[in-house]
């Protein structure tokens, strides 16, 4: 095969074998294991050196369906709990492939009207479902990273200008360094972003009140008195990662704004607590902060790629990420160019998936499904408290559960090893995905309940597995 245009009388057969292959995969993605057993080899049967005369789009669809379903994990699936992981629910795939189908730039309106105007009522959607005051700034990024950049670069903006300098156009010559204030929840996304945004991974200051990283509040309003008004930067962070734990979002936000800082809220999925019945006591406040991000492709089940970055003052945003050139045209109100409000000039149009879903579940779908999670979470946690030979290592306030495996009369000094063993096999055997954690100085587990899909009969795996393959481990011993 050599020019695709010979290839064209091809596609509709392809994309029609690509569905049968999809449809098949989903079907059994309920029962099958997470991990096939031939993940690795799998996927490096895809690894040849560049064919100088391509096989052609039959001969590849054929090999990337066999070994391709082969290499992937079943991370769409509801037994992979490791890492904060959605799946993507048939309202969004759905619109997803149509997206990859129209293939829109969603940069500009006049590239993409209908990636644009989507995005406008997504955008104004997602700050209805989360509570966020309507006359906010916000924009679809491609996950919870970018997200964060784009709120601590508004951040860094509006820090400058409160120095009398425009960053964004001079740099940060003759500036004093940006005071960062946070907890032990802070999150390596926002670290990442920190550091893109110049402000600098080691500015972070976190103030800890225990080994678990709760805030010091009373370290918090020192820190800030410390400042004398000088302007700073607050992370508040809605949803630890180990155990789905809050810092006290509404008190930082009071505070720090009695004293000239600004409040960005990493709520990666932690902000879905504000669409939940169970868990909203846990988010109240994150509509008084100045930035708030969350993961589309966490709970709102979408594909990946997909964040929301929200900002109370959308100058911030686009005085940060506006892009200039004779042939590119200008935003306006009406008709904004969303990609003036984040990093990204070449945009998927993932507003497709994100309008699709909530169109068709609603707030109460979104309601359900995470007070859903939620539940499940603490089955699992009511479960590990009444084994004798698991340890349930903090409250589950959300839809992490951290635990460990501790066999009576296993030694203490050879509980972490255990643990880190029994990690890795658990990821061998795939009939559930979870990996460990460290946690208050321990090796711990944290799965998440996060997919759709997910139900009782799942998350009670999660106990029964861990503890089969944990007596093998601890009988070899």
């Amino acid at each position: 095969m050599s020019d695709p245009l010979g290839d064209r009388a091809r596609l509709g057969p392809l994309l029609r074998q690509v569905a049968e292959a999809a449809e098949r995969y989903l079907a059994a993605i309920d029962s099958e294991p997470v991990h096939s057993g031939r993940v690795e080899g799998a996927a490096a049967a895809l690894q040849e050196p560049l064919p100088e005369v391509g096989l052609g789009s039959a001969a590849m669809l054929e090999k990337l369906i066999t070994d391709g379903a082969d290499a992937a994990t079943r991370s769409a699936g509801p037994r992979f709990f490791h890492f904060v992981t959605g799946g993507s629910t048939p309202a969004a795939l759905a619109a997803d492939w149509f997206a990859s189908a129209l293939d829109q730039n969603a940069f500009s309106w006049v590239s993409s009207p209908l990636g644009s105007r989507l995005e406008k009522v997504t955008v104004g959607w997602l700050k209805d479902l989360f509570e966020l005051p309507p006359d906010w700034g916000g924009v679809l990024t491609t996950g919870a990273t970018t997200a964060n950049f784009v709120g601590l670069a508004s951040a860094r903006r509006w820090w400058g200008l409160e120095h009398g300098m425009d960053i964004d156009s001079d740099g940060f010559a003759g500036l004093p360094p940006i005071p960062v204030l946070t907890s032990g929840y802070l999150h390596g996304s926002a670290v990442k972003a920190l550091a893109m945004a110049g402000i600098g991974r080691a500015s972070a200051r976190r103030l800890v009140a225990d080994s678990v990283g709760r805030l010091d509040m009373d370290a918090f309003r020192s820190a800030l008195d410390e400042l004398k008004g000088a302007p700073a930067i607050v992370i508040a962070n809605a949803g630890e990662v180990n155990a789905g734990d809050f810092d006290p979002i509404e008190e930082m936000v009071e505070v720090a704004h009695r004293r000239n800082a600004w409040v960005h809220v990493d709520g990666a999925f932690g902000l879905f607590a504000r669409v939940s019945t169970l868990a909203r006591h846990l988010a109240v406040g994150v509509e008084g902060a100045d930035s708030v991000i969350a993961d589309g492709h966490k709970w709102l089940n979408v594909p990946y790629d997909c964040g929301f970055a929200f900002v109370r003052d959308p100058a911030l945003m686009t005085g940060a990420f506006s892009i200039t050139g004779p042939y590119l045209p200008l935003g306006t109100d009406e008709r904004p160019s969303f990609g003036d409000f984040g990093p990204e000039a070449s945009r998927r149009a993932r507003a497709l998936a994100v309008w699709a879903t909530l169109h068709a579940y609603g707030r109460e779908g979104y309601r359900e499904m995470v007070d859903r999670h939620i539940s499940l979470a603490r089955r699992v946690a009511m479960q590990v408290t009444a084994a004798p030979d698991f340890e349930l290592l903090a409250p589950a306030p959300l839809n992490v559960v951290c635990f460990r495996y501790r066999p009576p009369g296993y030694p203490e000094d050879g509980l972490d090893d255990l643990n880190r063993r029994l990690g890795a096999v658990i990821l061998e055997d795939g009939r559930v995905f979870f990996g460990t954690t460290f946690y208050q100085d321990v090796v711990a587990f944290r799965p998440a309940i996060a997919n759709w899909r997910s139900t009782e009969s799942d998350v009670d795996l999660i106990v029964s597995v861990a503890r089969e393959l944990g007596e093998s481990l601890a009988a070899s011993r």
